[in-house]
């Protein structure tokens, strides 16, 4: 075989070979986005049953917080010898506890604590470290 010969089969080899790892590298980034939108759909699914039990358990909660808050009331009637008083007293507690709820919340929510402050630190620092070895 020449030596021309040669080279072109080496050439029509390196030709096949290229457009054979396309052609793979093709058919397994389609394989990849597949497996992809099955594993995304899949866990979609499992995030709309985990809201749905979570809705359903709050339910159920409200409910049973309105039960034994009946209860207490009852009780406490029997205590004070007046059921007014006793759901006043058991009211005015409920009220206390959801207005401190509340005002800790909020807190929770107020604009500082939601600013990134150990990134601001850090972002301080690096362009402080920049300034420092510009003008040094």
């Amino acid at each position: 075989m020449t030596e021309s010969a040669m080279q072109g089969n080496n050439h029509q080899t390196i030709q096949g070979l290229v457009g054979e790892a396309l052609r793979e590298s093709t058919d397994l980034a389609q394989k990849e986005f597949t497996l992809f939108r099955t594993e995304i759909s899949q866990n979609i699914r499992t995030l709309f049953i985990g809201l749905a039990l979570v809705v359903v358990a709050a339910i159920f909660a409200i409910a049973a917080v309105m039960l034994l808050t009946e209860s207490l009331v009852e009780w406490l009637a029997t205590v004070v010898n007046s059921e007014a008083l006793a759901a006043l007293i058991v009211g005015g507690g409920l009220a206390i506890i959801a207005i401190g709820l509340g005002l800790y919340g909020r807190h929770a929510m107020s604009a500082s604590t939601l600013t990134p402050q150990r990134t601001m630190r850090s972002l301080k620092r690096d362009a402080e470290v920049l300034s420092e070895r510009g003008a040094g």
